[in-house]
């Protein structure tokens, strides 16, 4: 056995996930190996450039990174604040949720967030506080969100109750005919809570867990990364390589075996690697595909391989003439009906049902934007054709789809912001095969497996296994997005080096 080839712990994928894993695991002194497939080391922390112009991935913006809120103070501890450049969105209006010529904003501050949505719902104070209430409540009952040990498991009794029942009878108090004349604007107030549930991929099954986890977070404090996500992922590698870690790019894990107690990695580059314990970031059914019969109990094949997965995406990444497109310093939700828990099965001529606009920051007092996200969601059916393909070798008939979706989706874009098609100066498109082959996961989903409130056990993929040594991290192991994902990744951790042991070092910086 090359005992070059030898470390204490392999990480398969260098998701955020995975590098925070490789930073803890490298500072304990241990020998730690990453192999990414991609030529670039970061996963969704990656971006991309087109004309000159930079663009993210997947992480568009953040919560809960204001001084001593709870990614703050996890993201000290691996050297991430001092580093990165931010950018707090609107105060007043983090998310702005269109529905037809009525908009609403969700503002930072527990507080503020109630009193910039009385006026348009002056009837729904006790409404709106005890939402508040709600998501403080659960927040309180996952410890780690907190930084503290877990105790007393309280947070079984938020996993299996719905998000949508939870906002849906809260409350049903519609708008004021005064305050927005035109009938299409009678929106309740439960629709406008919900109107950035894409940050979840807000599904009838998702438990209030998630949601609340997910929104308490941004009221907190929502921030954007000024220049580019990719930072994160320089500053982790950096730090990584000085603590002694290994990390391989652009080499594909194709196999994961057991020899002699050991495990081994086989890689398309034909190499192979030896470790005693295997943590990994990507998804567990392709993560568990790679794997010999003998080495996965089937019922655990079998359950991972039944989970649902979340909805998918597609995208358009525009640059702009300069000058043209004002940067706007929130994220812009924009709904065709009133149910934002319907959106993500719409096919066919109603869709699509909605569109998140969203512009990257590049400098601090930034005028105009340079770049623009535009998101939607798409059913994995409406590519499933082309499943058999590979980027760039999908043939005309793919691009003639791409081309009409896109169309269709600045269509409604341009219906709330006209002057946009004028100002395009590229565009380029994503769809969910396009996602699927980037970052591995079964049909290009947004966010992973589906939490379900009916089943919070059987969608709840634990990060240590049945197998010995063999662990996940990412977001299909505690929550997705980057709070959720940093939690995941020091609880990953905590199971080799004893979690109380960790969060005290994490609280202590």
């Amino acid at each position: 056995m090359n005992e070059m080839n030898h470390y204490d712990v392999i990480i398969i994928g260098s998701g955020l996930g995975g590098l925070l894993c490789g930073y803890i695991l490298t500072k304990e002194g241990f020998k730690v190996c990453i192999i990414e497939k991609q030529r670039q080391p970061g996963g969704n922390l990656q971006t991309f450039t087109r004309s000159g112009y930079k663009f993210e991935t997947g992480v568009h913006y953040t919560g809960a990174l204001g001084p001593n809120q709870t990614l703050s103070r996890y993201w000290k501890y691996f050297g991430l604040i001092d580093e990165l450049p931010l950018q707090q969105l609107d105060q007043d209006c983090f998310d702005r949720i269109g529905f037809d010529e009525c908009e609403f904003p969700l503002a930072q501050g527990f507080g503020n967030f109630i009193e910039q949505l009385l006026p348009m719902f002056p009837d729904a104070r006790s409404g709106l506080t005890a939402y508040i209430d709600k998501i403080a409540e659960v927040v309180s009952a996952f410890p780690l969100y907190n930084l503290e040990l877990p105790v007393d498991h309280r947070e079984h009794h938020y996993t299996t109750q719905s998000a949508y029942e939870f906002l849906t009878k809260l409350s049903q108090i519609p708008i004021p005919k005064s305050k927005f004349p035109n009938p299409k604007c009678q929106i309740p107030l439960s629709a406008v809570l919900a109107g950035n549930n894409y940050l979840y991929g807000g599904s009838r099954v998702t438990p209030l867990h998630v949601a609340s986890l997910i929104n308490h977070s941004f009221i907190s404090g929502a921030y954007r990364i000024i220049g580019g996500s990719d930072q994160i992922a320089h500053i982790l590698v950096r730090a990584i390589r000085m603590q002694g870690g290994t990390i391989i790019t652009n080499h594909e894990v194709t196999a994961i075996d057991n020899v002699r107690q050991k495990f081994s990695i086989g890689t398309t580059a034909g190499d192979v690697y030896f470790s005693t314990r295997i943590i990994s970031d990507i998804h567990p059914a392709a993560t568990l595909s790679m794997m010999p019969a003998e080495m996965v109990r089937p019922a655990y094949q079998k359950r991972i391989d039944s989970l649902d997965n979340t909805a998918a995406s597609f995208i358009l990444y525009l640059s702009f003439k300069p000058g043209t497109f004002p940067y706007l310093n929130y994220n812009y939700y924009h709904h065709a009906a009133a149910d934002p828990w319907a959106e993500s099965g719409i096919t066919g001529s109603q869709w699509p049902g909605m569109f998140l606009l969203s512009t990257a920051c590049h400098k601090k007092e930034q005028e105009f934007a340079e770049t623009a996200t535009i998101l939607t969601y798409m059913h994995y059916d409406e590519v499933a054709r082309w499943k058999d393909t590979v980027t760039g070798k999908r043939g005309a008939a793919y691009l003639d789809f791409k081309h009409e979706k896109a169309e269709k989706l600045l269509r409604l874009v341009s219906q709330r912001f006209p002057a946009i098609n004028a100002a395009i100066s590229h565009m380029d498109i994503s769809t969910p095969l396009t996602y699927r082959d980037y970052t591995g996961i079964p049909e290009g989903s947004l966010y992973g497996i589906q939490k379900n409130y009916h089943e919070p056990l059987l969608t709840t993929v634990m990060p240590k296994t049945k197998i010995p040594n063999f662990y996940f991290t990412g977001q299909n192991t505690n929550l997705h997005g980057v709070l959720g994902v940093t939690i995941g990744a020091v609880v990953t951790c905590g199971e080799i080096l004893g979690l109380e042991h960790l969060l005290k070092k994490i609280k202590n910086g």
